[in-house]
């Protein structure tokens, strides 16, 4: 997956001027590495504290799947933190550094990734929304800078305004996944803590670990805003030359 300040054609699109969405873009993106960051020291932080219920992370996921009634399965999958919820094949991955660990940091994450089940399982507005947005997103991060780069070249303002849309329902999804992640991240700690998997003190930690995460998708939504505004702009110029 890209980092969050990642456009597909940066450099081509920011060299029309304005260099104030360019040093947006910049802060953003420094801001962005800065919280990947953040996510791996937190998160290698409690990787070092057991809890004291002493479950691995796999255990307590298929738990919570098994208190819920759910038939989604665990495996583990290779890398780091690559831990997710694929509704496809029913299945939550679990990374090699959270699967067997009974760390706060890897029963946080893998409980997270619960909550993602058990949006999809009790039909949570929010992610099917993002579902619906996500065929016309993925063309809009891909396609929409070239569309409105071709609507300035030819000075069409119906071709930019289509990839600005385009950008646009890119942007909204991302919008959309800030509750589904902090939602998720509440129902991980609300079971964890009604469970008695973790203590008092531990959710503490765990939230620490949660909220790390989530700022990584806090930023790639001011990412987006940024390159959005930038399109708009850009635009709006073929309508000025008309």
């Amino acid at each position: 997956m890209p980092p969050p300040w990642y456009t597909t054609d940066m450099y081509g699109y920011y060299g029309y001027g304005d260099g104030i969405y360019l040093i947006a873009l910049l802060v953003i993106m420094v801001l962005s590495l800065f919280a990947q960051g953040s996510v791996q020291r937190t998160f290698n932080r409690y990787a070092r504290s057991s809890t004291r219920r002493g479950m691995s992370a796999e255990q307590v996921a298929g738990a919570l799947l098994a208190r819920s009634g759910s038939s989604v399965r665990i495996e583990r999958v290779s890398g780091s933190l690559t831990d997710h919820f694929n509704p496809r094949t029913q299945t939550v991955g679990l990374s090699q550094s959270v699967y067997g660990s009974d760390s706060i940091a890897a029963v946080a994450v893998a409980a997270h990734e619960i909550g993602h089940v058990m949006q999809y399982e009790e039909g949570y507005g929010p992610i099917r929304f993002r579902n619906a947005l996500l065929p016309v997103a993925n063309i809009g991060s891909n396609a929409a800078p070239y569309i409105v780069i071709l609507g300035l070249l030819f000075n069409s303002f119906n071709l930019a305004m289509l990839g600005v849309i385009l950008f646009g329902a890119m942007l909204l999804f991302q919008v959309v996944t800030l509750p589904v992640e902090f939602n998720a991240s509440s129902r991980a700690l609300r079971m964890l803590e009604d469970g008695g998997y973790i203590t008092y003190e531990e959710s503490d930690d765990a939230k620490k670990v949660l909220r790390a995460a989530a700022m990584t998708y806090v930023l790639a939504a001011c990412a987006s805003l940024v390159n959005f505004l930038r399109l708009l702009s850009l635009a709006s110029r073929t309508r000025r030359n008309d």
